[in-house]
């Protein structure tokens, strides 16, 4: 794949309370023929984080043409498993509704924090979400006891299938505490209950310790997948990609993704969280760069090869 980056679509001004901070794990979708919307986590002082958009023109999608004022959704209720902020997993079309599966975090005494994933809906074009319940669709489980969060749900056939990330256990690096886990997968026949334990697809390999953020398309030949992966060093954190015939079984091959750290800016040190959407004939990839997407969002166009 051959990329051009656009450049950096939207970073802090600190101006809003909370949205202070970092704009993480940007999912666009095509909102209407002429706006792209990207839902992304957004973080206040207390690095609590809450679900927002930020729209942009699809013809120039470094063109921001609004904000929400208000977050779509909010941190869950104290004591909930998302009582402590919010992320984006995965939004998706059902019928005249939106279907938003997010990652809800908790902290607990004796680890770093719980994720497990969220439901909720929308009715009014996107611009606020109703959770489903308060408990997870996706909760600790046999496979994994500290996270299980979906980040790619596609309706094919009648089937729920979704793509997820399990964590059990944690990396010690330079002293700070890091999640490892793996990608998943499942089938569910309404989106809203999923077995216990789903199919490993995509595991680790060399020194990495975690891969996630699964991103997975249907093509004229089956599936690709962009994910995140870092190695024990705790200084790389890239995305990959990997093509599969039925969406279980997967050949990474991470030498054809075409991203590239920048020289400078917002991008130069990290790279994390592609995500894809196409306009038409074009396709473009949103993206986090540095401390994962402290410093914002950015966007590369696919060249036409």
């Amino acid at each position: 794949m051959n990329w051009k980056k656009l450049g950096l679509v939207f970073s802090q001004d600190g101006n809003v309370e909370w949205r202070r901070h970092s704009a993480l794990t940007p999912t666009p979708i095509l909102l209407k023929p002429d706006v792209i919307r990207i839902y992304a986590g957004f973080r206040d002082d207390q690095g609590i984080s809450r679900i927002g958009y930020v729209d942009v023109d699809s013809q120039d999608p470094t063109r921001v043409i609004g904000v929400s004022e208000r977050p779509v959704l909010d941190r869950g209720r104290d004591g909930c498993f998302d009582d402590n902020g919010v992320i984006m997993g995965d939004v998706v079309r059902d019928g005249d509704r939106l279907r938003m599966y997010y990652v809800g975090f908790q902290l607990v005494k004796r680890a770093k924090f719980l994720a497990f994933t969220g439901l909720a809906e929308s009715t009014d074009g996107g611009e606020t979400f109703q959770r489903v319940s308060e408990a997870p669709v996706l909760d600790r489980s046999i496979e994994g006891n500290t996270i299980r969060a979906i980040h790619t749900a596609l309706h094919e056939d009648g089937v729920w299938k979704i793509w997820y990330a399990v964590g059990d256990d944690w990396q010690t690096i330079d002293g700070v505490q890091y999640p490892k886990y793996n990608i998943w997968y499942a089938e569910s026949a309404d989106g809203r209950s999923f077995p216990a334990k789903g199919t490993l697809c995509v595991d680790v390999r060399g020194d990495e310790y975690r891969i996630g953020r699964p991103s997975v398309y249907k093509t004229a030949s089956g599936y690709m997948m962009f994910y995140t992966k870092g190695g024990v060093s705790g200084k790389d954190y890239f995305p990959g990609v990997a093509f599969s015939d039925d969406g279980i079984h997967w050949e990474r091959r991470d030498e054809q993704l075409g991203l590239a750290l920048g020289e400078q800016g917002f991008d130069n040190r990290h790279l994390c969280y592609p995500r894809l959407v196409t306009v038409k004939d074009r396709t473009y990839c949103f993206y986090n760069g540095n401390n994962m997407g402290a410093e914002g969002f950015g966007v590369a166009e696919l060249l036409q090869s």
